[in-house]
């Protein structure tokens, strides 16, 4: 009966409670739905949560996580013919797709110190009673970094902090030069990536990473198994491939990597790093840094291990590493099932999730991976009832994300013109557990995700997650959040950068994209290790499945609504203030820069800055830096309020009555998002086409909002600045004449 209702008046008919915003005193329109429709959806979507079931999701994650499943594995493959078998079963047209694509694994792994003691590093990680898959080591990837190259060096430590650009400052300032030297750098404060490239750019012949217990271990609780967080054997695996500059198969740039694709010589691979590159533990490190000389760090460098910590850098304490490793091509499974559309086939949702993983991987991602299942399973209950969505709906899971977004960037990359053509918004998920709803995305689905946010119930507080997520901006926010939390009707999404599937989507192809989950309670310390297993994610994670529940029941609404909609529930007037509020943030970071340049111009010319430092210790008198001059933000300022008038425009034409046709404005809402495409990409990055949205050069996941123009004036590239600045202007102008198009129509 719900779809003979839904085929009445198909192509024309819309009205403005079609596209009302929700509100919670307000109309209680679902976006994008008349109010009888809306009406229909929301029982159809009670119908959806009834036939869950968590006790799938327990049944699925024990024996997907039952064995190391890493790219190349057997059981990798038989996990994606697992997940094949379910997919049709439940009604879907579903087939696995295969591509070809290079995924070193290590031959060779040897770190000892030489002075001023000797000691090798065990690189490894025992197994204990207490997690059952923990001693599977013959199947185990041991702890290495993908795309690392292969090397051989010896030479003194350094103690780089994080081992961003501004670390390497503060190690000049020192008199501390990376040269030549090994360098130690703790994970965080960027993606691991950036670690390697930036001691390479500063001359370093190779690099550490560990885990510090302050920020992953015994400081922020109980270690495993007693505890959630990582242990003095606990390393976190991880690609350190250069994904700023392209993610997906390192000799497949922008072409999917098919069995006959054309592939780059491995030594020109722009994105394998220039040095060697491996992770380790804290246990492994603290000998390493006990024994570092030189000056005591500054504060906020130090961690949490039992030492003082020095920079080092002295012939005093000198190290080794040796990596060799199979530079084989393997094949990727990923898993594609489309039920298709009843109304508008050639209207793709597409939703995804990854299913490979380092070792057992019960967290990251199968947590993410069971709940789509079980979302996919109840949509398919639906359609056993006769119901069909208007729109095709497209369930991907997702192999090679963890060496690179391997799987989802080469299919989007193989099938980018119908993507182009066909794909209205893409959802994507990862890792789930017990807390708080994370949102981020694409702005204009904004509202969107807030009226989605208000209809799920919290299992543990019994409020909507929406209330719930408010709550923590009110209670933990900054002071900004918390006081648009008290003022502004939707709370605001986050921004994607990277390190995750959406990144084709979004970034290079340009299509509306979120990105969800569940999380902030459920501890750490499993994250890429053989720790992270059915025992640990069961004890820790998410213990009885209900936020799995609750994210099958959030991206399920998402997925039914944008599938049923009369409408796609676009909105501009968020992204619009979205937009305003990163023009203002890029203006105010030169007036900063300028102000701050001259202040310490002014202190090294008068001698200030030296007259401050400690004459016992090293420091070396910074160079003085040119002046920052005034840009011109005119261009960028007339296509924001360009864009403000076409947002308010739109938003008022959809209170008008007027008939228009559905199809029609459809056809233009779900490309509004390619406009911010520009296809010449990013400057020294070409593939990332997106121009509100990038991961940093030097932040990796980390996002960049208006990229091209933050990037240059944080490089100090005051002529690429403005270049990019008209660039970006005219990339709004072209997204408000889109807008235009739309409101046009329904007039």
């Amino acid at each position: 009966m719900f779809r003979s209702i839904l085929n009445i008046g198909l192509s024309f008919l819309l009205t403005c409670s079609i596209l009302a915003q929700s509100v919670p005193n307000g109309d209680k329109s679902l976006m994008g739905f008349s109010p009888e429709n809306s009406i229909r959806q929301k029982t159809l979507e009670q119908k959806f949560d009834a036939s869950l079931r968590r006790e799938n999701l327990r049944e699925w994650l024990k024996k997907m996580s039952a064995r190391p499943h890493h790219v190349g594995s057997p059981y990798d493959k038989e996990n994606a013919e697992f997940m094949l078998s379910l997919l049709k079963s439940w009604g879907y047209n579903a087939q696995i797709e295969q591509f070809d694509v290079l995924f070193p694994t290590p031959k060779t792994r040897v770190l000892e110190m030489l002075a001023p003691e000797k000691f090798t590093a065990k690189l490894s990680e025992p197994a204990v009673k207490e997690d059952s898959t923990s001693n599977q080591s013959s199947e185990q990837l041991p702890v290495y970094n993908a795309y690392s190259i292969d090397g051989d060096v010896t030479a003194p430590l350094v103690y780089v902090n994080y081992g961003i650009p501004a670390d390497y400052e503060e190690l000049e300032r020192n008199g501390v030069d990376v040269r030549g030297k090994i360098v130690i750098a703790r994970y965080g404060g960027s993606w691991r990536g950036i670690k390697p490239k930036v001691a390479a750019e500063h001359g370093a012949i190779g690099c550490l990473i560990y885990s510090d217990p302050r920020n992953d271990g015994f400081f922020q609780g109980d270690v495993y198994p007693k505890g959630a967080w990582r242990n003095e054997n606990g390393a976190q695996r991880g690609s350190v491939a250069d994904m700023p500059t392209f993610p997906g198969d390192p000799l497949t740039p922008n072409i999917g990597a098919t069995k006959n694709a054309k592939r780059l010589d491995r030594k020109n691979a722009p994105t394998i790093t220039k040095i060697p590159v491996m992770p380790i533990s804290y246990g492994d490190a603290l000998p390493l840094l006990r024994n570092l000389e030189g000056a005591v760090v500054p504060e906020s460098w130090r961690g949490a291990l039992p030492i003082t910590y020095h920079f080092g850098g002295t012939e005093a304490t000198k190290v080794h590493l040796k990596l060799a490793f199979n530079w084989d091509i393997k094949t990727i499974y990923n898993v594609i099932a489309k039920m298709k559309g009843s109304e508008r086939p050639d209207e793709w949702i597409i939703r995804g999730n990854h299913h490979d993983a380092w070792v057992n991987g019960a967290d990251d991602p199968l947590s993410g991976q069971v709940a789509m299942l079980e979302e996919a399973r109840g949509i398919g209950e639906l359609v056993k009832t006769g119901w069909k969505p208007k729109r095709t709906i497209v369930y991907c899971a997702w192999d090679g994300e963890e060496p690179g977004l391997l799987g989802s960037t080469e299919w989007a990359e193989t099938h980018a013109d119908e993507l182009k053509n066909k794909a209205a918004v893409y959802i994507n998920s990862d890792s789930n557990g017990r807390g708080f709803l994370g949102v981020g995305g694409s702005h204009t689905l904004e509202k969107f995700v807030n009226e989605v946010s208000r209809d799920v119930i919290d299992p543990q507080t019994k409020i909507s997650v929406g209330e719930r997520w408010r709550a923590t901006q009110l209670v933990n926010g900054s002071p900004n959040s918390k006081k648009e939390a008290r003022e502004r009707t939707d709370l605001r999404i986050g921004a994607l950068g990277s390190g995750s599937d959406y990144t084709p989507f979004l970034q290079h192809l340009g299509i509306a994209s979120l990105n969800l989950g569940y999380g902030g309670e459920d501890g750490g310390g499993s994250y890429h290790s053989v720790y992270d297993s059915f025992d640990h994610y069961t004890r820790f994670g998410d213990p009885n499945f209900d936020y799995g529940i609750a994210l099958a029941q959030t991206a399920g609404r998402m997925t039914l609504r944008l599938a049923n909609a009369d409408v796609l529930p676009f909105e501009f007037t968020n992204f619009a203030d979205t937009v305003g509020v990163y023009v203002k943030e890029i203006m105010t970071l030169a007036d900063t820069m300028r102000e701050e340049t001259k202040q310490m111009n002014q202190m090294i010319s008068d001698g200030t800055l030296k007259a401050a430092q400690d004459p016992k210790e090293t420091f070396v008198m910074p160079k003085p830096k040119s002046d920052v001059p005034f840009l011109n933000f005119a261009p960028l300022q007339n296509a924001l309020a360009k864009l403000q008038e076409s947002a308010k425009n739109y938003q008022k034409a959809t209170k008008n009555k007027s008939a228009t046709s559905q199809k029609s404005l459809d056809e233009i809402l779900m490309k509004t998002e390619r406009a911010l495409a520009n296809q010449k990409g990013l400057p020294r990055r070409d593939w990332f086409k997106h121009q509100i949205y990038a991961p940093g050069f030097y932040t990796g996941y980390g996002v960049k909002t208006l990229p091209a123009v933050r990037e240059a004036i944080e490089q100090r590239d005051w002529k690429e600045a403005g270049e990019q600045i008209s660039i970006v202007a005219k990339t709004i102008e072209n997204f408000a004449l889109e807008i235009d198009k739309a409101t046009q129509l329904i007039r």
